[in-house]
């Protein structure tokens, strides 16, 4: 479970004198493992995705990591990209559980197509494969093509074309005018072509 530092630090001060030296002995015998500054964890082997949306937010998982979750790309993603707005900037946590990565969207995007998820028990946000691509594309510099834009799916991403096929058109052509992205409206022109 996902603790702050400052609740921690009342529940000891009321059976310590020192709360700060007891949190620092009770996370070296492994009672709590720190996550970033102020934010600490009572299991030590939990999936990341439960700790992105705690890390920094708001935020839903995204871009790669959403992808590799929906099975969408054969690589396994290293660090937890989660999608983010109105913070004008990248963000980048290191952690004892992960590398936690903030991107800006769209805020006219943002709440749309999230979804919540189940991981032992606890929940976590995550967008849907169609807005994951949006959000890639939104983030990635012009593509100017559909050829261009198929490239960039099928040989950089490895997105399969199986996969490809299987998205829901009607959410992305839906999401299209909430980005305001050249990419996201190639991408939707490439959808309606696949229509």
């Amino acid at each position: 479970m996902i603790n702050s530092a400052s609740m921690i630090l009342s529940e000891l001060a009321n059976e310590y004198n020192a709360p700060k030296n007891k949190l620092l002995a009770l996370e070296k015998k492994g009672i709590y493992h720190k996550i970033v500054k102020g934010l600490y964890e009572s299991e030590n082997d939990v999936s990341p995705l439960l700790l992105a949306g705690a890390v920094y937010g708001p935020s839903y998982v995204s871009f790669e990591t959403a992808l590799s979750f929906w099975g969408m790309i054969p690589e396994k993603v290293f660090a937890v990209t989660s999608a983010t707005t109105g913070k004008n900037r990248t963000k980048r946590f290191e952690s004892g559980f992960g590398t936690f990565l903030y991107r800006d969207v769209s805020q006219e995007a943002f709440p749309f197509e999230i979804y919540i998820k189940s991981i032992d028990g606890r929940n976590f946000l995550i967008s849907g494969r169609e807005k994951a691509l949006c959000d890639i594309l939104y983030r990635e510099k012009p593509l100017h093509s559909v050829k261009r834009l198929k490239e960039f799916f099928f040989e950089n991403l490895r997105i399969e074309e199986s996969d490809f096929t299987a998205l829901d058109f009607t959410v992305i052509q839906d999401l299209c005018p909430l980005y305001k992205s050249t990419n996201v409206k190639l991408l939707a022109a490439f959808a309606e072509e696949r229509k």
